[in-house]
């Protein structure tokens, strides 16, 4: 959710014709991240949980690479903001391999 903040606040200084392009597409991907997490838990399986898990790690990935493209187009994007998606993104491994060995 936090990472969710983050962005939402950054892309209001993306220019304004990327409002339904980039700047759509990274708010989309940033929003389904937590997104799934909570749908997963919600899910009746572990198996459909770790679903949701691999849907959230894609969606975190898509994050990644929009920040990448933005820093190439010149638009104001924080280093830190790498940080973040990758402490979520190990915070999501963690949370798969803790998930994977409880069905063992």
């Amino acid at each position: 959710m936090e990472l969710a903040e983050q962005v939402y606040k950054l892309v209001k200084a993306f220019p304004k014709e990327e409002m339904y392009g980039l700047t759509a597409q990274i708010k989309r991907s940033v929003v389904s991240v937590p997104s799934n997490i909570a749908e997963g838990a919600a899910r009746n399986s572990r198996k459909e949980f770790m679903q949701f898990l691999y849907v959230a790690l894609g969606s975190n990935a898509e994050v990644e690479t929009q920040r990448l493209l933005a820093g190439r187009l010149g638009y104001p994007v924080p280093t830190d903001l790498f940080k973040d998606i990758d402490r979520i993104r190990q915070m999501l491994l963690g949370l798969i391999h803790h998930v994977r060995e409880r069905e063992k």
